[in-house]
């Protein structure tokens, strides 16, 4: 059966909402982030784009470049709950969804056509979406994600495009391939020194040059240029806790190490939610003494996944738990209150710089392991055993997908 399969954004969410909070921000350059000179632009409305602001920039530059836009700081919290309201109505209206970020998501609709039509039950799906939230949204759908996606794009802002079964690499083929969600940066800067500016070249070079120059991303973007993709619907499960604890084969006492292993677990947490695009919102501490008495404490913290501001949390729960001083059997984090959250670490509080380290600490942990990276007071968990994985059995919609 040809399957059918929608791609839904909201066009710049956070704007949006913003500005469906405070009605007189409509048609006004905006600019959603860190409100310092070191903080980052997290969103920006269409008016600043004109300018050369996008999303990422240094919020120094952004407003050097657009001077009268206003600048708003973000939470994270606010921008969970309207996207959850959305989730809500896509779940009710279709027979199976995942939920890629906070502002994005894929439908599979395939069998719908036979007795409603696929393309008009999408637009009744936005239509209720825009009227019940207030937000605008865009669509595409074709018959795989990747078409369906490059399609959003082209219908933003705020409308719907519908590609033709047969008609996607005669859609694809103008555009440029920066469209190609697997073409950063760095890889555009690569086929462009090749001479490939249009998706159309990339559709007439063989496979296996592309494998030559860029390795497996390589195949996986060719394939893209042609149309082609495999990937089915991920059906999405929201998971609302993550941990991770240390038994250990003699009770101790010793508080530099057991600070050490805190460390190292929060850290490990901390970059699980970054890939899978996750925010915790209250951080829990367990203590298991020799007794087998268990204890825990928690607290409630702004949304975050950053290193820097999670362990220091966790060092004060510890300090304020262990009153007994007697021996520790067990001791455990947990992350709760998880929500979704596109952005590696909150842009809304941190610097450039903070955010460009932790995109480095977190590509050489993608290549060479979690544990390859770690800070120098968490060094000693490594050295007497590895932690428990506290995502055995965690659904892969949780740490799989990234915004592309």
């Amino acid at each position: 059966m040809r399957k059918n399969i929608i791609h839904l954004d909201l066009d710049t969410f956070y704007v949006s909402v913003e500005r469906k909070i405070d009605s007189r921000l409509e048609n006004r350059p905006l600019l959603v982030g860190g409100t310092s000179d070191r903080g980052v632009v997290a969103a920006c409305s269409y008016e600043t784009r004109g300018f050369g602001v996008h999303s990422g920039m240094s919020m120094r530059l952004a407003r050097q470049l657009c001077p009268e836009a206003i600048v708003i700081r973000g939470n994270a919290g606010i921008y969970s709950k309207h996207s959850d309201e959305v989730t809500e109505i896509i779940k009710e209206e279709t027979p199976l969804f995942e939920k890629s970020s906070i502002d994005e998501f894929y439908a599979d609709l395939t069998g719908m056509d036979r007795f409603y039509g696929c393309y008009k039950f999408a637009k009744e799906m936005r239509n209720k979406i825009i009227k019940e939230t207030g937000l605008p949204i865009s669509f595409g759908l074709s018959v795989n994600k990747v078409v369906s996606k490059i399609a959003t794009g082209e219908a933003k802002p705020n409308n719907q495009l519908l590609i033709n079964y047969g008609q996607e690499k005669n859609f694809l083929a103008p555009l440029s391939i920066k469209k190609i969600p697997q073409v950063g940066d760095k890889t555009y800067q690569t086929l462009r020194h090749l001479g490939i500016k249009k998706i159309h070249t990339l559709q007439e070079i063989p496979e296996d040059i592309m494998i030559n120059v860029l390795g497996k991303n390589g195949a996986m973007i060719w394939r893209s240029a042609q149309g082609i993709d495999n990937r089915p619907v991920i059906p999405f499960n929201e998971r609302k806790s993550i941990s991770t604890e240390r038994t250990f084969d003699k009770d101790t006492i010793d508080i530099k190490k057991l600070k050490s292993i805190l460390i190292a677990m929060t850290e490990n947490l901390a970059y699980q939610l970054r890939r899978g695009d996750k925010l915790t919102a209250c951080i829990n501490v367990k203590i298991r003494y020799s007794d087998f008495n268990t204890c825990n404490k928690q607290m409630r913290i702004t949304h975050c996944n950053a290193d820097h501001i999670l362990i220091p949390h966790i060092l004060d729960l510890f300090d304020k738990l262990f009153q007994r001083r007697l021996l520790i059997r067990l001791i455990g984090v947990k992350f709760s209150h998880i929500v979704s959250g596109n952005y590696q670490i909150s842009l809304f509080e941190d610097s450039e710089q903070a955010i460009n380290l932790y995109k480095a600490l977190d590509k050489m942990r993608e290549k060479y392991g979690d544990r390859t990276v770690m800070r120098a007071a968490g060094i000693e968990a490594k050295t007497i055993g590895r932690m428990q994985n506290p995502f055995n059995g965690l659904p892969p919609v949780v740490l799989a997908h990234r915004k592309q």
